[in-house]
């Protein structure tokens, strides 16, 4: 496993990145909120997340310092229902470009941290609202999960095999596909937009909003009437005989995917079906096909059918498991994963040519930075603000130290 790449260990003055130099603040959730912050540090900007005293835990016993969507930014903790606490995040949000949040519509505003209330301390802000359902509309209020939300936009009722039931995707396309890449796609453009405008805005990233986006594709099919709403009938949804997973002889999977038919020739080949195969463009020929394809999987290994496919086009992977995948040599060859402080993890993505994003500090304790990244933005009297409550501070070492 690779190391961490240059300029990437924690405690960095000055980090790369093409957001280096925006100033990000983070009100600390769970989830879509910070991931999309992490994101923004991962691009080099210079976050603060502020955690408030006794919240935010996980619904899973997940210890801070290895809950990676902390990581890249130190953590300060404020009890911002202490006057003086809600006039230092104020203070922070008057030298940020940008600020985060999570929270149920309404949260911020109770505690005094709502767009009004920001807004009218910092003009250009660009404030970033990440909520499963949205700011306005009849389950505005109501609590939610990934499942809930992508079940009513129809992309939870998309994945399945025919017959059966929707298969939850993880919360890949709902909290981190459809809200968290979404808000950051929006704060960017808000952004980009300020710094002429002069003029900050609200960004109201609904994973509601952003996962029906992620839809079109399957809408449009649907229109014109080349997706069926019976899953595991349609070409992306495993209804295809060559879109497929099919099962190897030691209980491995390989992952087939030959929509061209160059390259459905060459799976053809390789294992050695040219000659038996029916017409894959008939879909009443998709179960004979589809018994051919597991029958030739069955006969070897997952490692034997991956040397076969190594190489060709016939697009034939095994399926990995998050803890193989670092090792496979595509990913390794990338630096796809690296290992820094200790715990292998995802790398920073995209790639840029002049401004590499990088991995910054650990992820962090809450309060373990209090004092150090709250003089860093130029808050004065922290002793005063330890002292009275308004502020704390983590018995641990900062995030930035090995």
């Amino acid at each position: 496993m690779t190391s961490a790449r240059a300029g990437a260990s924690g405690g960095d003055a000055a980090r790369p990145g093409p957001l280096a130099g925006v100033r990000v603040v983070e009100l600390a959730g769970i989830g879509p909120a910070p991931f999309a912050a992490m994101l923004l540090a991962d691009l080099g900007a210079d976050v603060i997340r502020i955690d408030r005293p006794g919240e935010g835990a996980l619904p899973v016993p997940l210890q801070p310092e290895r809950d990676l969507l902390r990581r890249g930014r130190p953590s300060v903790s404020l009890d911002l229902k202490h006057p003086d606490g809600l006039a230092t995040a104020l203070a922070l949000v008057e030298r940020a470009e940008v600020l985060v949040e999570g929270y149920r519509p309404g949260v911020a505003e109770r505690l005094g941290l709502g767009p009004d209330e920001c807004l009218a301390r910092n003009p250009r802000l660009v404030y970033g609202r990440m909520t499963g359902w949205g700011q306005d509309g009849p389950l505005a209020h109501a609590a939610g999960h990934d499942i809930g939300y992508v079940a009513i936009t129809g992309a939870l009722h998309a994945i399945g095999r025919a017959g059966g039931p929707p298969q939850v995707p993880v919360n890949l396309v709902g909290d981190f596909g459809g809200g968290a890449l979404y808000l950051v796609v929006g704060v960017l453009a808000a952004l980009l937009e300020a710094r002429g405008s002069g003029c900050g805005q609200v960004v109201d990233a609904a994973i509601v909003d952003g996962t029906a986006h992620l839809s079109s594709l399957v809408v449009g099919l649907a229109s014109a009437g080349l997706w069926s709403d019976r899953r595991g009938t349609n070409l992306l949804d495993t209804g295809a005989p060559f879109y497929d997973v099919y099962e190897t002889s030691d209980g491995g999977w390989m992952a087939v995917g030959p929509l061209e038919p160059a390259f459905y020739a060459e799976l053809l080949r390789l294992l050695e079906l040219t000659d038996v195969a029916p017409d894959r463009l008939d879909p009443r020929q998709w179960p004979a096909l589809r018994s051919l394809l597991a029958q030739a999987f069955a006969r070897r290994t997952r490692d034997e059918w991956t040397a076969v496919f190594e190489g060709t086009d016939a697009c034939v992977e095994p399926v990995l498991s998050y803890a193989e995948a670092p090792g496979h040599p595509h990913l390794a060859a990338r630096g796809t994963y690296l290992e820094h402080h200790g715990t292998v993890q995802p790398a920073p993505a995209p790639r840029f040519s002049r401004t590499p994003a990088s991995l910054g500090a650990p992820p962090s304790v809450p309060g373990a930075d209090t004092r150090a990244a709250l003089t860093a933005w130029g808050i004065d009297d922290v002793d005063a603000l330890l002292a009275s409550g308004a502020a704390a501070e983590a018995d641990v070492a900062p995030s930035g130290t090995p």
